[in-house]
């Protein structure tokens, strides 16, 4: 199924299992925010980390997806270099931080950040679950975005891992054609 997202068309990989396209936003190692503007059809800079703050690893969305913030599913994405903002990536879904955030406004809202292995990596072809990935990474990811929240005037709450399957069904759930 295609989905509209500004002047972009993107295909939902819903004939595979345990893959799914994803649009990068924000490359591994930058400070600078990076977020599609469906109004502008453009990717605009929404924010700049601190001094010796980056994202970890390649972030984006899932296309055709609304979480409970209302907008696609946030993902990020384990591979060998960084990506740029606009390319799209079929990955595996390797599992998800499962998450509360509460907003500003005090607000509380499901915040998952789900997490995926690029298809046509070669350091990290082998990686099928978060049990394949070493736990100090783990331990990192959950504290970058206790910390980019945190910069935000928001709280993470991390409510634990989920497995491969489960964090399927979190995209599963949050197909825009299913809402």
């Amino acid at each position: 199924m295609l989905f509209r997202h500004g002047i972009f068309y993107f295909h939902f990989m819903a004939s595979k299992k345990d893959t799914v396209d994803i649009v990068i936003e924000t490359p591994k190692g930058c400070r600078n925010k990076y977020a599609f503007d469906p109004e502008l059809r453009m990717f605009r800079l929404r924010k700049i980390l601190p001094v010796g703050a980056v994202f970890p690893f390649d972030f984006g969305f899932i296309p055709g997806t609304k979480g409970e913030d209302g907008d696609p599913l946030d993902i990020l994405v384990i591979m060998d270099e960084p990506a740029y903002p606009g390319c799209v990536i079929e990955c595996r879904v390797i599992g998800a931080l499962k998450a509360k955030q509460t907003e500003r406004d005090k607000k509380k809202e499901e915040n998952d950040r789900l997490i995926a292995v690029s298809t046509v990596s070669t350091s990290y072809s082998e990686v099928r679950s978060l049990e394949d990935i070493n736990k100090n990474i783990l331990e990192q990811i959950e504290h970058f975005f206790i910390s980019y929240n945190e910069q935000a005037e928001k709280k993470f709450e991390p409510k634990g891992w989920a497995e491969p399957k489960e964090a399927m069904q979190i995209i599963e759930n949050a197909r825009s054609d299913r809402r």
